[in-house]
């Protein structure tokens, strides 16, 4: 018999990856020296054990706790767990990690999830060995409210340097700077572009000829961009510029978001508080002139009625570049233009369309309905009955699996610049794309949605049913336009497509003469 002997293999151990997180909240120079304390501390404890391998210190600075989404060094660190680099990871405390108490449980479940425990320093909480999330829960919800407390302690002693005039503004507007002492000074060539607009302005000219003529001179906004109406009204309203300052004018609720202040707090003007760009005199005038302008024009702020007072407000949409139209009145009369043909016409070279011709081609378009109604809606309304939903479930889940897409994406570029390995510049352009195409999913999957529910057919039903009972339109009607019309698409001069809400695009030729005729279908 022989008997040989086998040795026996050594078996490789795989080490845990093991992470950390670290955070403060401020960024002065005692929270700086705090922060790189506890990243070389968690490097030192996370090599020193030898089956631990190091995975990294993700961190933030000068980032509350209160919003788990605006802290880059977080988002880095859950993207590395969700793509399976990360098994273990450290923290100094609960107060650290997050004060939200729905964020910090949300977090622990979707890394348990994976597999991943959170191990709490100060608490010496491990949530890997955790029965219950109780512990966790009544943790971070002293957390949230220690958050709470100081925020009322803070915004107490900003109210009370508001009361006595002491309160130092943080962010200043454009014109201004802050010197040594915390002051408002002027900045000389930017209070030269605020003479300019105000001046303008009670001279007659429109801020969209403002900002076009800013854009035109090459003179940039503080961050750098473009000018835009927007942003002219909000200088044209700020009491800055005549020396006053007005505080308190947005709040933050309890659950940490910010809000326009409509009286839900007490507000302090205190006139005279630095060196004023314009007279008072010019402000008032300016004002009264924008004031005039809304009355004119019958705009509410803050209504629906603001943002849609006219029938095709927000639904014309340029063929070429995706932009809205906007409304301008000639003394030849009403039109509508891209708004990006307006301020950068090498991005976009459509020209404008005539409002005139615009609601023409919409009594066109609904005579045909009207005389054909048989050869169109009738068929529409048989062929959306007996179709089935399997296209469009296929379609939305196809639109959610990019959305994941997206989202995975954002997180790992977020990671890119909490590493420097991506500026600033590059991580808003791109994240920007991002964001606008996970919209147009989502407006597409609501679409697809609402067409599922039968919405479609609804709205073809009660087209068929307007025609089958109206006469030939001899004449626009508001109402009949946003009643059945979702959009207008423009792709030349002389052609439109009509959107409608059941489904169907109809195109129409435009009249480019001075004056549109009415065709008969």
């Amino acid at each position: 018999m022989n008997i040989r002997k086998i040795e026996a293999q050594k078996q490789e151990v795989k080490k845990l990856r093991v992470a950390a997180y670290c955070r403060v909240s401020t960024d002065n120079d005692d929270q700086r020296d705090s922060l790189e304390t506890q990243k070389q501390h968690f490097e030192a404890w996370i090599r020193l054990h030898s089956d631990w391998e190091y995975a990294g210190v993700f961190y933030d600075f000068g980032i509350t706790g209160t919003k788990a989404e605006v802290r880059d060094g977080l988002q880095a660190l859950l993207y590395e767990c969700r793509i399976g680099r990360i098994d273990y990871v450290l923290t100094k405390s609960v107060s650290r990690f997050a004060r939200n108490t729905v964020d910090c449980l949300s977090i622990v479940r979707e890394l348990l999830s994976y597999g991943i425990p959170i191990y709490f320093e100060k608490e010496n909480l491990d949530t890997g060995s955790m029965e219950s999330e109780l512990i966790l829960s009544i943790i971070s919800s002293l957390a949230q409210d220690e958050s709470e407390s100081i925020s009322k302690n803070v915004k107490w002693s900003a109210q009370k340097r508001m009361e006595n005039g002491s309160y130092k503004i943080g962010c200043v507007p454009y014109g201004y700077t802050k010197n040594e002492h915390g002051d408002m000074v002027i900045v000389p060539e930017e209070a030269d572009v605020i003479q300019y607009i105000f001046n303008s302005v009670v001279s007659g000219m429109g801020v969209y000829k403002i900002a076009k003529n800013l854009n035109a001179r090459h003179i940039p906004t503080r961050k750098g961009g473009n000018w835009s109406p927007t942003t002219l009204l909000d200088i044209l309203v700020n009491e800055k510029y005549v020396g006053d300052a007005l505080f308190q004018k947005t709040y933050t609720d309890s659950n940490f978001h910010r809000h326009d202040n409509h009286g839900e707090m007490k507000m302090h003007l205190m006139q005279e508080h630095h060196e004023p760009i314009i007279s008072r005199e010019l402000f008032e005038k300016a004002g009264a002139i924008l004031s005039q302008r809304v009355k004119e024009r019958g705009i509410q702020k803050g209504t629906a009625k603001y943002q849609q007072r006219y029938a095709f407000s927000g639904r014309i949409i340029c063929g070429q570049c995706g932009d809205k139209f906007k409304r301008q009145t000639y003394t030849s009369g009403i039109t509508w233009a891209c708004k990006t043909h307006l301020f950068h016409k090498s991005d976009c070279s459509m020209k404008y369309i005539r409002d005139d011709a615009v609601k023409a081609a919409f009594v066109n378009m609904m005579n045909k309905l009207i005389f054909a109604r048989k050869l169109m809606l009738r068929p529409l309304c048989e062929a959306l009955r007996i179709a089935g939903s399997d296209e469009n479930l296929q379609r939305i889940l196809h639109l959610k699996e990019e959305l994941q897409h997206n989202a995975e994406r954002k997180d790992e570029l977020r990671k890119l610049r909490a590493r420097g390995i991506i500026d600033s510049v590059l991580y808003n352009q791109e994240v920007s794309r991002i964001e606008k195409q996970s919209d147009e999913f989502r407006a597409e999957i609501k679409g697809l949605g609402n067409a599922e529910s039968g919405s479609s057919l609804k709205e073809a039903e009660r087209l068929l049913k307007y025609v089958e009972s109206a006469d030939m339109l001899s004449g626009f009607s508001d109402d009949l336009f946003t009643d059945f019309v979702e959009n207008i698409t423009v792709y030349d001069r002389t052609h439109i497509g009509f959107q409608l809400k059941c489904g169907l695009t109809l195109k129409e030729e435009l009249c480019t003469g001075t004056e549109s005729k009415m065709e008969s279908p």
